[in-house]
């Protein structure tokens, strides 16, 4: 048990005083007795929950309670407990406007709780839902008590966007398991509710907190120290926690307009890399920010500036935050493999040494090890830097398990929640929600081409300071010379690589190969539910996620159940990126899972005018279509008539004329030369064959270039890698 958890349950400097009454229960007194129970949403904006407790209130307490479970879990983090007593102050600070407080108490939820109803005669307890499925069952729990004893519980949605039971509701009774699935279901919703306004002192409506004069010892926000936290030495924080430092930064956030204005996939620059003073995630993640006010602010200052819908890509960061909290909310073993329906069983090894070195920063490759000071002193990484040493630990070179990382990333990363957290490890293992684990973060190759001066090394690693540019990515490179002037000899001031990168790498792309070969040989468990349509508002404004995209057969890795009642044929329309993927390089390394797939590769382009443009990809027959999905299904394409794919009978909708030069290609794998099938269109709209023979290992098949509203798409978008059989980006 950590030391917090200890002196939790001991006394410390400040008395600690059990939750017992101190007078009979109040029970008979008359009107409504409201504690509204604090957990992850730390503010009194958008707080649903808290207006429907003080609705015809009498009196009002907001309680926050410090779990010993909690503390001597993995979330022990100095950074994150600083973090989140930061935000119990500012919260405090908050209520005192309204003439209250807050109540912090420690113990148990479900031991704390019913004593503190009885010593306040409370008839109502209010929260904000928890989408996790601890946090589920326990409210569960809780809400059945107060029931017993005649105490009314009411909670509100307010943590994420939408009612998640709702999209699962939509989607079959089941979580959707690929994003793209996931868009078109919130799509054909109505749109999240808007942000509630802020508590005032007018909604109240004559509710009052009584405090008592020892308040601040009973009831106030503890210190690290009495926490058990060692606090000598301890840097000062980078991240101030709280809802007013959240409406700051948010406010900050969306001044940048130039950066909404021109909004695209980030780009990783060193400068990025250092915590930015417009950045949300901690704030989004303990719930000082409400995720429904960032959402409609950034949707009405996009509609100011462009003057157009915005598209879905503009809160990509928030969607995939809602979708990891949609796949786990009923999945109590989202956070590991055994148990686990939706993780791909890869057998990872255990070694403590390697994972101990890669938590600490000690693995020789200077990105990665800055990466991880950075994480352990600040609490916080750029999530591209997160991508970089996820890859390292787990598929790309140590083979550890990415539940390994989680851990870590759970007690340090301030930012990190359970869903998510185990999510993200999942996905960039490749475990589930994503296989192209062709492609691979090399540890000097992605760190010269972000830090290209070494500038954020130095600053996280000081032993390297002195390193000449030419070799600080790879000090073990440096003449021994060079590393003598440098003050830094590498074994000795900062240790050798801890393992050979090139050879690993190849060893474990080969490993995880055979896993995915292992696998497709079984038939999937299920079928997503295809009676949800893509909406047409989808077509119209397509981000780049959902136009290109590697289904690589997640679909039946993410399987969740043997239920087949909705695998029978159908001409619903089903979701394109679920069905193609994108022509890359092949290569002898992949042919054989080329020739593995599914599905074979089906791409329209068409040129309009002087532009050239990637529009939309149509199924020609039965055969490409993944699970014996409906036949010559009907697309909308550029906001024009509804357009049949049909290649049998060879024709092209002839009502698309401001089109020309329309070909379709068709990648058939076999052996190590594929087919491609060119049908190119005449002056009737029929598709005119035309068929040659490309080698396979040193070519690329490219049609027209891919574009996307007149911009061209960023060269490191994770949806248009080329498969590599070489472990370096």
């Amino acid at each position: 048990m950590s030391a917090a958890a200890q002196t939790l349950r001991q006394s410390s400097s400040r008395p600690v005083h059990p939750v017992h009454p101190h007078a009979p229960p109040c029970r008979t007194q008359s009107g409504k007795h409201t504690v509204h129970w604090f957990r992850k949403g730390l503010r009194i904006h958008d707080n649903p929950a808290l207006r429907e407790g003080l609705t015809d209130a009498t009196t009002f307490r907001c309680v926050f309670i410090i779990d010993p479970w909690f503390a001597s879990s993995s979330n022990g983090g100095i950074n994150k407990w600083r973090f989140l007593l930061q935000c119990l102050e500012d919260l405090d600070r908050s209520l005192r406007k309204l003439n209250s407080r807050l109540f912090v108490v420690r113990g148990q939820p479900a031991d704390a709780l019913p004593k503190l109803f009885r010593e306040w005669g409370i008839t109502t307890l209010t929260f904000e839902e928890d989408p996790e499925p601890y946090g589920r069952v326990r409210d569960h729990n809780i809400s059945t008590k107060c029931r017993e004893v005649g105490i009314t519980v009411a909670s509100r949605v307010s943590h994420t966007l939408y009612n998640l039971d709702h999209i699962i509701d939509r989607n079959g009774g089941k979580a959707p398991l690929t994003y793209h699935q996931f868009q078109a279901l919130i799509a054909s919703m109505p749109p999240p509710p808007p942000a509630e306004k802020t508590i005032s002192l007018q909604m109240l409506n004559g509710a009052i907190t009584p405090i008592s004069i020892d308040h601040d010892e009973r009831f106030g926000v503890p210190t690290l120290q009495e926490l058990g936290f060692d606090i000598e030495g301890l840097r000062p924080p980078v991240w101030i926690g709280g809802e007013k430092e959240a409406l700051s930064r948010l406010e900050r956030h969306l001044e940048r307009k130039a950066w909404v204005a021109s909004f695209g996939r980030p780009k990783m620059t060193p400068q990025s890399l250092l915590a930015s003073q417009t950045g949300l995630s901690p704030y989004l993640r303990f719930g000082c920010l409400s995720t429904r006010l960032f959402y409609y602010q950034l949707t009405e200052l996009y509609k100011r500036i462009k003057r157009v819908r915005p598209p879905l890509s503009l809160h990509g960061q928030i969607l995939w935050r809602e979708f990891f909290y949609c796949a786990a909310t009923r999945n109590p073993n989202f956070d590991r493999m055994l148990g686990n329906p939706i993780c791909v069983q890869i057998p990872w090894e255990k070694n403590q040494d390697a994972l101990s070195k890669w938590a600490s920063g000690r693995t020789g490759f200077p990105w990665i090890d800055s990466i991880m000071i950075q994480l352990r002193e600040e609490g916080w990484i750029h999530h591209l830097a997160r991508h970089a040493v996820a890859c390292f630990l787990t598929r790309g070179d140590l083979w550890i398990s990415w539940e390994e990382g989680m851990k870590v990333f759970d007690e340090l990363l301030l930012d990190a929640d359970w869903s998510v957290n185990a999510g993200m490890w999942m996905w960039l293992s490749c475990s589930s929600f994503f296989q192209q684990f062709f492609h691979c973060y090399c540890p000097v190759r992605f760190g010269r081409k972000t830090d290209p001066n070494g500038d954020f090394i130095r600053k996280y690693i000081p032993a390297l300071r002195n390193m000449p540019t030419r070799y600080i990515h790879e000090p073990w490179m440096a003449p021994e010379a060079i590393q003598e002037s440098a003050h830094c000899v590498i074994g000795r001031d900062y240790p050798l690589p801890m393992i050979d990168h090139s050879k690993a790498s190849e060893i474990n792309i080969e490993r995880i190969k055979q896993v995915y070969a292992q696998l497709a040989k079984y038939q999937p468990q299920g079928l997503i539910n295809l009676n949800v349509q893509r909406p047409n508002g989808m077509q119209s404004s397509p981000s780049p996620t959902s136009i290109i995209t590697s289904m690589n057969q997640s679909n039946f890795l993410c399987s969740q159940s043997s239920d087949h009642q909705n695998s029978s044929m159908s001409s619903v329309q089903p979701l394109k990126e679920e069905i193609f993927i994108r022509p890359v390089k092949n290569t002898k390394d992949n042919i054989e899972i080329a020739k593995q797939s599914l599905f074979k590769q089906v791409i329209l382009f068409q040129q309009q005018a002087q532009n050239s443009r990637y529009v939309e990809p149509h199924p020609p027959s039965r055969e490409h279509y993944i699970m014996n999905r409906g036949l010559n299904t009907a697309y909308k394409m550029q906001n024009k008539e509804l357009e049949i794919a049909d290649c049998e009978k060879n024709v092209m909708n002839p009502s698309i004329d401001n089109y020309t030069n329309s070909k379709l290609y068709i990648l058939e794998n076999s052996a190590r030369v594929d087919t491609e099938k060119s049908y190119t269109t005449n002056k009737a709209g029929e598709f005119v064959k035309e068929e040659k023979i490309i080698d396979t290992t040193n070519s690329t098949v490219k049609p027209l270039n891919l574009m996307m509203n007149n911009e061209q798409f960023n060269e490191d978008s994770t949806q248009d890698q080329n498969i590599k059989s070489k472990a370096c980006k």
